[in-house]
């Protein structure tokens, strides 16, 4: 009788372990927009943005060198609304809004597994105080890091 219960038992555990690997979540789960420069920022670069509760969230922070970056995006907005803050060596500091309108798409993997949200950009635009021009080169965002979503063109002070 007690090595019929640990037989059950290890069956029951065996069972336990085949279904837990059969839940096909992916582990990549980042769905971030991927910028490419034109050119090396030789300035300092900081992007903030508001949150749901209207406070304010640093989503770089003092970015040097960059040649590229990623940045999160919202779901449930239809445009993000970044603000890029650069300080030259100068200590100056020049101020950008770029707006990205975008629709949100729910991606679903499995029951087992949370919805994420991928996107699709619409539309940039920017103030152009130091950006000169922004470029959609891939307008689906979607856990593939490799893709280069939007290329920005800073000013020749930049």
């Amino acid at each position: 009788m007690m090595q019929l219960r640990r037989v059950a038992l290890w069956m029951m555990a065996a069972v336990g372990l085949v279904a837990c690997s059969s839940i096909d979540c992916p582990i990549q789960t980042t769905v971030e927009v991927n910028y490419v420069l034109n050119d090396t920022l030789k300035d300092t670069l900081t992007v903030l943005t508001k949150r749901a509760d209207r406070q304010d969230t640093i989503l770089l922070n003092r970015g040097v060198g960059l040649t590229k970056f990623a940045l999160p995006m919202s779901s449930g907005q239809p445009v993000d609304t970044l603000v890029f803050q650069i300080v030259n060596k100068q200590k100056a500091m020049t101020i950008d809004t770029v707006w990205i309108k975008k629709d949100d798409i729910p991606h679903f993997e499995s029951v087992d597994c949370a919805t994420h949200f991928f996107h699709h950009i619409t539309q940039v635009s920017a103030t152009h105080v130091a950006i000169d021009t922004l470029f959609i080169l891939n307008p689906s965002v979607t856990y593939d890091i490799s893709a280069k979503h939007i290329e920005i063109h800073f000013k020749n002070s930049h």
